[in-house]
């Protein structure tokens, strides 16, 4: 199976006044595309460290990260940027959706990031939106919404522009039982029938069962995989 994204001798520190405190201590791994794969560890353990450097929000102190073949720890903001944009979907604890917008607004946003020209057309969206039970939200803003139905929009525009990648940062920390179900289950159709690589951070060991593999952290390095 190809491989989609590799890190060698990952490090990461950061600067608190004169001191350097380390954050990773030298992390390799290899996913291989079409994988779903759960980072699971104790708080403080590098986690969201590491996938911010995967998706290229973070630059590493040293060692490679490689998506997709081309290593985007020494190539430049702008090209690290584009990257990001064309192969990568990002899905947060916290749902940042524009609230002067409406769920299909957030998903037209997303769209025209990634394209720079807005294209994309309302079928799909409404059927992104489907997909996540969320058809009758679609002109809704996100104070009209749930917590629960933010998230589903958030995952919603991780996904419309069909990323290789899709990075989730606890995706269901903050939902209830009923939607983490279909958070994850609309995960798990994604990485099933679509072959998209999804790497999700949680605590929760009932949301990691429903990956491939768990990737196990302490202290800055991997322990388990």
């Amino acid at each position: 199976m190809e491989t989609i994204l590799k890190t060698e001798d990952l490090k990461k520190s950061y600067r608190i006044g004169k001191m350097a405190v380390p954050a990773l201590r030298g992390v390799s791994l290899e996913i291989k595309k079409g994988e779903f794969v759960a980072i699971m560890g104790p708080s403080g353990c590098g986690k969201s460290t590491l996938l911010h450097l995967l998706g290229g929000l973070l630059s590493p102190t040293s060692g490679t990260i490689i998506i997709d073949g081309e290593d985007i720890s020494s190539v430049s903001d702008a090209r690290r940027t584009d990257i990001r944009r064309r192969k990568i979907g990002f899905v947060f604890q916290r749902f940042n959706l524009f609230p002067t917008l409406t769920a299909e607004g957030n998903l037209k946003l997303a769209e025209r990031i990634h394209s720079g020209n807005g294209g994309g057309s309302h079928a799909n969206r409404r059927e992104v939106l489907r997909l996540l039970k969320l058809e009758d939200k679609m002109h809704h803003k996100p104070l009209e919404m749930s917590g629960g139905e933010q998230q589903r929009v958030a995952l919603a525009r991780a996904v419309i522009n069909n990323p290789a990648i899709i990075l989730a940062d606890e995706p269901t920390g903050n939902l209830d039982s009923e939607n983490s179900q279909i958070v994850l289950e609309m995960f798990r159709k994604l990485n099933s029938e679509f072959g998209q690589t999804i790497i999700m951070i949680t605590h929760n060991p009932e949301a990691a069962a429903f990956c491939s593999r768990t990737i196990n952290m302490r202290d800055g390095h991997i322990v388990e995989s």
